[in-house]
């Protein structure tokens, strides 16, 4: 497909870069990003070849400032009830699009993640930030509830209720320090040195079994929604299983050759 607002490359074997492309906008998702953001993400679904998606916003400005504001107050005052929620629902499933992609995502941000930016983020698997990095589920501050775009299910489980709430009923921006040690990203590097961080996770990522990754994210997946341990372990040990097989397959039969 021929992107306009956003840029997909392969790096190397296995690594595919997306990269959110209006950086005049902040990386602003307007309606042709979410319909291209739609297609990129159920094309991963059954992906093989692709292994590992880096997610990154171009520009200087930051990683992206959530919803295109100036198209939004244009285009929803003509929308019809079913119209607006018909625009809500496929924007806020570009996340579960995301968290159903078998790949592991990894997130570079630099400066502001802002509301469905900070759930971009959210809904990636390993984040790496600058130091300039920030965050906020900005919804609230735009006259509209603070749980919104998955947050109010991802954000609690990174970092707890408590804080949560106070981030989703303020609105106020979280600082790359906090993001830490709250333990939501993985490192804070220099925003020259947030490309190499993020290919440092993916390369060894790429040293392990491909199998076991798509596995290993549909578990995590799961099991945070879990009842209790024994669905858990059911889970683990179906993939273990699958996996273990799988191997001792392909060893029989570089043996028999």
């Amino acid at each position: 497909m021929d992107y306009k607002t956003i840029e997909v490359s392969v790096l190397e074997k296995g690594i595919m870069q997306l990269c959110l492309n209006r950086p005049e906008s902040y990386n602003a998702v307007n309606h042709l990003m979410m319909e291209e953001l739609e297609h990129f993400w159920r094309e991963r679904l059954y992906d093989l070849e692709t292994v590992i998606v880096i997610l990154k916003g171009n520009g200087d400005k930051g990683f992206c400032a959530g919803l295109d504001m100036k198209e939004s107050l244009e285009t929803a005052p003509k929308m019809t009830t079913e119209e607006f929620y018909r625009f809500q629902a496929r924007l806020a499933r570009i996340n579960l699009h995301m968290r159903r992609a078998p790949q592991p995502i990894i997130a570079a941000v630099h400066g502001a993640a802002a509301g469905q930016g900070f759930s971009f983020v959210l809904s990636s698997d390993i984040r790496v930030i600058s130091p300039d990095a920030k965050f906020s589920a900005a919804y609230i501050n735009i006259g509209l509830g603070g749980a919104d775009m998955a947050c109010s299910y991802l954000l609690p489980r990174m970092i707890g209720a408590g804080r949560a709430y106070e981030f989703m009923y303020t609105g106020k921006f979280m600082t790359a320090e906090e993001a830490y040690h709250l333990g939501l990203v993985s490192k804070i590097v220099e925003r020259d040195k947030l490309h190499d961080a993020a290919m440092e996770y993916a390369r060894i990522m790429m040293t392990k079994n491909h199998m076991g990754l798509r596995l290993t994210k549909e578990a995590i997946n799961m099991n945070i929604d879990a009842g209790g341990m024994e669905q858990a372990l059911n889970m683990e040990d179906r993939n273990q299983t699958l996996l273990a097989m799988g191997a001792a397959l392909k060893m029989s039969k570089i043996k028999n050759n």
